[in-house]
């Protein structure tokens, strides 16, 4: 069966695996096919901050001798992905989005590459970052910032921008990304794709430039659940070498996956989300959520006065992130992206009983949260209140509110990286504009699969997942 390049790079990663074990397709075929598009599609988008397409090849074709020889080691082998350029690669230059970090070239992989890499997946490049994940637009003075490949001039959402941008423009199946206040399901929601911030502690951020070190979460983007499901099954796992790395049971998160949303309890913090949310949002969360109700969930309005709370965890990372670059604000300031400079040097005037007091409302939060999850199995909210705004508008009106458009990607999403929960973005439906609006859900502590489990339901009852820009 002859399957055509531009055919190839818009497949799914289960959908590769599956030809390349049954060799209808090799890796070199698919990697070929992946180069291709980004060479013709790059350029307006500008995903990638450095490609290392003769390296990728080289792995394509070390993989594709070994299944050759002994067969595929998973669904992974031979699958190419994009790198955030957060996480460390050996031999590879690792910018953080910076100037100052521009000739950096780590020793080392970051662990999550290292366990792809080991699963027969190769790196293709690095993908675009805001300055050291620190703004959830896509917006960066040193590189230039990205356009969603949905509508030209338009943000990707970030820090994850240039592996939302990659997978949803079909530069690769697969990408890591980072969430320390929604910069995986931000980018996933802009973008049209799916993005799971995994439970804090099950993927290694070991090698990973750190922002906030209570918050960074390093997970999987990709088009639907059942890839990031595939994904996760290589990337979890303990690693000493990050010190929130947790212990767990080995986990298939694959397994079970079929298993549909009937008796699932889905709260809707109706009360919180129409506080401020784009009408158009509105009405495609909605119906996503009656979806589910219709698929066999019972879906109930919650009130949680505790998701205003939001602004206050600013002060965490803020603190966090200034203490990790003070040498670098004292010795080099004029090198920073000047909005990223002036977040930091505010969080180097919050005061040490102000940050105890953000940790103790942090744990405050976590109890009252768990109350609301002895009802429900999984809370439910659009990803963002809007689609993705144009670029360098500082404002946005929405719904009849004047609104820093920063707060309009991380109003939803910054709230449950404070106690770690699992939340996944998922497609379900688009603007006027032709710009996608996303799905969030959000579990219990470790109830990973539960999530994917009720996302892969609701995607194989509807097609968001599948629409492909320019399609």
């Amino acid at each position: 069966m002859t399957i055509a390049a531009n055919e190839i790079a818009n497949l799914t990663l289960a959908a590769l695996a599956e030809r390349i074990a049954k060799r209808e397709l090799s890796p070199v075929e698919v990697t070929q096919a992946y180069l291709d598009r980004i060479a013709q599609a790059d350029p307006a988008i500008g995903a990638f901050i450095t490609l290392t397409g003769d390296d990728a090849l080289e792995r394509a074709k070390r993989a594709e001798r070994e299944i050759a020889t002994d067969g595929p080691k998973g669904p992974l082998h031979g699958i190419p992905f994009a790198t955030k350029d957060i996480f460390y690669t050996k031999g590879v230059r690792t910018t953080s989005g910076s100037r100052l970090e521009a000739d950096f070239v780590p020793t080392r992989d970051a662990r999550a590459v290292e366990v792809l890499q080991d699963a027969g997946a190769h790196s293709i490049g690095k993908a675009h970052t805001v300055e050291y994940a620190f703004d959830p637009t896509g917006r960066n003075e040193h590189y230039p910032t990205p356009h969603n490949p949905w509508r030209h001039g338009h943000y990707t959402g970030g820090s994850s921008s240039g592996s939302g941008a990659a997978v949803a423009a079909g530069m690769v199946p697969l990408a890591l990304g980072s969430d320390t206040g929604g910069s995986i399901r931000i980018p996933s929601s802009f973008c049209g794709i799916t993005g799971l911030k995994p439970t804090f502690g099950l993927v290694s951020r070991a090698g990973v430039t750190p922002l906030s070190w209570t918050l960074d979460t390093a997970g999987p983007m990709a088009h639907d659940a059942l890839d990031v499901a595939l994904a996760m099954n290589v990337l979890v796992g303990h690693d000493p070498a990050d010190a929130g790395s947790v212990r767990r049971a080995p986990t298939d998160y694959t397994r079970g996956i079929e298993g549909g949303v009937v008796g699932l309890r889905i709260g809707v913090p109706e009360d919180y989300i129409t506080q401020l949310v784009d009408p158009e949002v509105k009405a495609a969360f909605d119906v996503a959520v009656a979806k589910l109700a219709e698929l066999g969930a019972s879906v109930e309005q919650v009130s949680i006065p505790e998701l205003a709370w939001g602004e206050f965890f600013s002060i965490v990372i803020t603190a966090e992130a200034a203490a990790l670059h003070r040498d670098q604000l004292r010795d080099r300031p004029e090198e920073f992206d000047q909005r990223v400079r002036l977040r930091l040097e505010a969080g180097s005037f919050i005061p040490a009983p102000t940050y105890l007091k953000a940790q103790q409302v942090r744990a405050l939060f976590g109890k009252r949260l768990a109350k609301v999850y002895e009802r429900f199995d999984l809370l439910a909210m659009p990803t963002t209140v809007m689609a993705a705004p144009q670029h360098d508008v500082p404002t946005v009106t929405v719904a009849g509110h004047e609104v820093n458009t920063r707060d309009t990607a991380i109003r939803h999403t910054r709230i449950f990286n404070q106690n770690g929960l699992p939340a996944i973005s998922a497609p379900c439906g688009f603007s006027s504009l032709g710009l996608p609006i996303g799905l969030m859900l959000v579990g219990k502590a470790f109830a990973d699969p539960l999530v994917l489990r009720a996302t892969h339901a609701y995607q194989q009852a509807t097609d968001w997942h599948t629409r492909r820009p320019g399609a």
